[in-house]
């Protein structure tokens, strides 16, 4: 059967500049019911200036924020859950009493906040820190507060500022399973990172911007098949040879491989016949670059 997705937070032309500086400069940027888009590029691009828009923590100039066709308000936005990209915790808090405090915020009664605030605590990995003051614990310990502070109010979008800042293997797995189990349940997620090999894992569909203004947006596999280049690596049962198809840039290779760019329109199979005259195969790759190299394409153009 055929899904249709539904969008629910839509933003259009928006633009923002801090005197000469341009902030933001036309940046589109969409989301749908139960999906998770990565929201990327590099420093200083207008990624925490367009998340902070959408809580009406920064005035813009022009354009649109909508949430299910309507302009986003106050009464929206008390259904957005934010991790900002600096930590706006309360140190000296302990860990349950600030997660309640913000389901309390949020406008949960105090029974309700501390229930909810005890199942996050547990699923965030945090039973055994319950008790601890804020300042106490770890960088991704309270990162892993910052999370539960934004869900404790079961909001409908998820606005996340670089999530997988500062955390370890065992919390980058925690993080990425709650954000996949809120998209499965039907939450908006939106999240910025630098680690884009974790974006390619998690999510099919980013949107690249590069000084305030959107490069591209679409499905991670639409982007990267739209590179006009692929990478061909082959792993040699012996030594490799010295080898390189023809037009083809050599690239760093793993001991044993040899690696490299070829034009998309290069025909694979006459590639891997031509490698085989010249040495034994133990492997080979013909794939389309990684949305690490999408990502520099775009930001450099």
């Amino acid at each position: 059967m055929l899904t249709t997705m539904v969008e629910r937070l839509r933003i259009s032309g928006l633009r923002k500049n801090y005197g000469d500086i341009v902030a933001l400069d036309g940046v589109e940027l969409a989301v749908e019911a139960g999906e998770m888009v990565g929201f990327l590029g590099p420093n200083g691009a207008g990624k925490s200036t367009t998340m902070r828009s959408i809580l009406g923590l920064v005035s813009t100039d022009a354009g649109t924020i909508s949430w299910n066709g309507e302009p986003i308000g106050k009464d929206a936005r008390r259904h957005i859950g934010y991790m900002p990209q600096e930590r706006g915790l309360y140190l000296r808090m302990k860990v349950h009493e600030h997660i309640a405090y913000f389901g309390r915020l949020a406008g949960l009664d105090a029974g309700v906040a501390s229930n909810r605030a005890d199942e996050w605590i547990e699923r965030v990995g945090l039973t055994d820190r319950r008790d601890s003051v804020i300042q106490e614990l770890s960088v991704g310990n309270q990162q892993r507060v910052q999370l539960a502070v934004s869900l404790v109010h079961q909001p409908d979008l998820l606005v996340l500022d670089e999530p997988f800042a500062g955390l370890d293997p065992v919390a980058v797995a925690t993080m990425s399973d709650v954000m996949a189990e809120q998209v499965d349940s039907g939450v908006s997620v939106v999240f910025s990172s630098h680690q884009l090999e974790l974006v390619q894992d998690l999510t099919e569909r980013v949107t690249i911007i590069a000084a305030g203004s959107t490069r591209a947006t679409g499905r991670v596999a639409d982007l990267r098949n739209s590179s006009p280049r692929r990478l061909l690596s082959v792993a040699w049962s012996g030594e490799p040879p010295d080898w390189q198809p023809s037009g083809a840039t050599p690239i760093e290779a793993p001991a044993g491989s040899s690696a490299f760019h070829v034009s998309a329109d290069t025909d694979s199979a006459a590639l891997i016949a031509e490698a085989a005259r010249h040495g034994s195969i133990a492997s080979v790759t013909h794939e389309p670059p990684g949305l690490d190299e999408i990502f520099l394409e775009l930001v450099d153009a």
